[in-house]
């Protein structure tokens, strides 16, 4: 019988203390908030993610930014009373219902007001840091409420891997590229990103945790100290983020984060007693495979439909309009065959695009099972993933290799174009639809991008892909680029935001009001 690795038996017990943490407390009083208000504010939220699509995982937190920068604006014109902000807050949160009502612990408003001080306190002290500390703020606030305690764990587990078994050659340290302090910021990023795709604030909010042991719970004088560097220590994060190996170290993790999000999935289940037995921890991996690949499936379907509909609402109808407004400019006339296209075009790009994925093979499955084995184990010789210094390019190869990419953009937008014009589209209407195909295109690569989330093998390429590459990279980069612009200039979020979400928030708080007024009358009667 093989023994567990001393990792792995600390990994079982801290997932044991999570699951002994979801039991309810005794005796402990809960936050409640009125079924009714919440029902129409979980219908409002559902039309938000819409409009606001991200990653499922991301949608929670997204809310809780939302509703933060709302309430903070008071900031901005100095009459700012921190006092007391908790509790509506939070009451909102399970409201729209990111969180269950009557789980909550009434304890945890104290610890969100806390934390809400905290923040407002540096805010204060560095105003230009503002909306880069309230996404941080939100992370802080998401994990008080809902302790993201086996993520944690799966993390540390396969850190403390990942720092045994990547070695960096030498010339990376000696050329300057990375320092040798660096390497295990680095690790720690590309596992974040690798197992659970977390964005930018959360990955800030953990590497806070990381460098300042003491960043949840300051003491006055940590606090005065943090405030008065909080832009340098920002910036040092900001670097670390977007350091240019990172994307070499986060190519590792991403292949092998497998094995440990299956043994993640059976600890969930508390197996823990066939990690003992290699033949019953094999159908074990087997078994969570098949389910996380059927998940998988059902997330890539359902976040193809999200985005397709995020962007035809922020996006493509703002366009649509303004293609209205051009043609009755330009020609006098609306052309519905224009119109059908800017709705079709990018449906019909974005189901290309997802049913052109293919599965994991079933060699897959078995390298993924191996893999696993290895982690749950004891091991003599860990296997070793060498990051080595990137290959210098010369002047003339760079010039060469860019001027490819600027000549596969020119023929791609050239091919769109030469394909509309013979459609005998108008010149602004195969200008919008130049503007769908690249958003899509974007948001199709990132979708296609999480179907690999299980892939260990080597993915294989022929003269098809390598073609595509050079045809479609530049066009999703325009996408990239654009759907970034948007964030900033999203006039539909804008709107929402200015005049429904703030009156909306306090029709649903006085709904609520109402109902519990009505309530105490009917026990008068009685």
């Amino acid at each position: 019988m093989n023994e567990l690795s001393s990792k792995t038996r600390q990994l079982i017990e801290q997932y044991t203390f999570w699951q002994a943490s979801l039991q309810p407390k005794e005796g402990v009083s809960t936050i409640h908030v009125d079924e009714v208000a919440s029902r129409v504010a979980a219908f409002y939220e559902h039309i938000r993610t819409i409009i606001d699509w991200k990653e499922e995982h991301l949608m929670r937190r997204a809310a809780i930014i939302r509703k933060l920068k709302r309430r903070f604006l008071d900031l901005e014109l100095n009459n700012f009373a921190a006092a007391g902000m908790a509790e509506p807050l939070v009451m909102e949160f399970i409201r729209g219902g990111f969180f269950l009502n009557d789980t909550i612990e009434e304890s945890k408003i104290q610890d969100v007001q806390r934390i809400i001080e905290k923040y407002v306190f540096i805010v204060k002290n560095n105003a230009e840091t503002k909306n880069q500390l309230l996404e941080i703020a939100a992370c802080e606030i998401e994990e008080t409420l809902a302790p993201s305690l086996k993520e944690m764990a799966l993390i540390d587990f396969m850190f403390s891997y990942m720092k045994e078994r990547i070695k960096v050659a030498d010339g990376v340290y000696t050329s300057g590229l990375l320092k040798r302090e660096e390497t295990d910021t680095q690790i720690y990023i590309a596992v974040q990103q690798a197992l659970f795709k977390f964005d930018s604030p959360i990955i800030s909010y953990n590497l806070l945790k990381y460098k300042f042991n003491y960043w949840d719970r300051p003491s006055q004088e940590e606090l005065l100290d943090i405030s008065k560097n909080i832009s340098t220590i920002l910036q040092n994060i900001e670097r670390d983020l977007n350091h240019p190996l990172g994307k070499k170290f986060y190519a590792i993790c991403e292949k092998y984060d497998t094995p440990y999000l299956l043994l993640g999935d059976i600890l969930s289940k508390n197996q823990t007693i066939q990690l003992e037995d290699p033949s019953a921890l094999e159908g074990a991996v087997r078994n969570a495979y098949a389910k996380r690949l059927s998940l998988l499936k059902t997330k890539i379907r359902r976040a193809a439909v999200y985005s397709t509909a995020s962007i035809f609402i922020t996006k493509i109808l703002s366009l649509v309009v303004l293609e209205i407004i051009l043609a009755k400019l330009f020609s006098g006339h609306v052309s519905f065959i224009s119109l059908a296209a800017d709705v079709l075009i990018p449906t019909l790009l974005m189901a290309v695009l997802i049913i052109t994925i293919k599965p994991p093979s079933a060699k897959n499955m078995t390298l993924a099972t191996m893999e696993t084995m290895k982690i749950v184990y004891k091991k003599e010789k860990p296997d070793i993933y060498e990051i080595k210094s990137p290959r210098k390019r010369g002047v003339i190869t760079r010039l060469v290799l860019s001027f490819i990419y600027l000549l596969g953009a020119v023929i791609s937008f050239s091919l769109i174009y030469w394909a509309f014009s013979a459609l005998q589209f108008p010149l602004h209407s195969i200008v919008i639809n130049i503007i769908f195909i690249a958003l899509i295109l974007f948001a199709g690569t990132a979708v296609r991008g999480r179907s690999e989330e299980l892939t260990i093998e080597d993915e294989s390429s022929g003269i098809f892909m390598f073609i595509s590459d050079i045809l479609l990279l530049p066009i999703a980069g325009v996408g990239r680029w654009m759907s970034n612009k948007w964030k900033r200039y999203n006039a539909i979020t804008a709107f929402f935001n200015a005049l429904i979400d703030m009156p909306f928030s306090g029709f649903i708080e006085f709904l609520e009001r109402w109902r519990y007024f009505i309530k105490d009358k009917k026990e008068e009667m009685r």
